[in-house]
């Protein structure tokens, strides 16, 4: 069991380099896409949804990326305009910017361990 203080610290580095490098999205996966039109938003309302996850919206994680050289995922949950979303995002590479590898609404009902 993940503990809370683990989620607030990885949850603050996250958002500080988000500050600094910014945030990549993955774009090039359709339902990341597709979600901005089911949820009629903008892209540039993702990076607020970012900016205001807590701890509480913690679903799973660290998961071990092997696709982009190793780094952890991490996956939370929002409500956006009534639809649960799924959101993973990793701290990316040293010296790059954080990635939102999804920002979809999600397929099935999400587990929040720490609520």
């Amino acid at each position: 069991m993940i503990s809370e203080k683990r989620v607030a610290a990885f949850l603050k580095d996250f958002k500080e380099k988000m500050k600094i490098w910014d945030v990549l999205f993955r774009d090039d996966r359709g339902k990341n896409m597709q979600a901005l039109l089911d949820l009629e938003i903008r892209p540039i309302d993702r990076k607020r949804i970012l900016e205001k996850l807590k701890v509480s919206d913690y679903s799973e994680g660290p998961i071990t990326d092997k696709l982009n050289r190793g780094t952890e995922m991490w996956v939370f949950g929002r409500m956006v305009k009534n639809r649960e979303v799924y959101i993973k995002i990793s701290m990316g590479i040293q010296g790059g910017s954080v990635i939102c590898i999804s920002f979809h609404i999600a397929q099935y009902s999400m587990n929040y361990p720490l609520k």
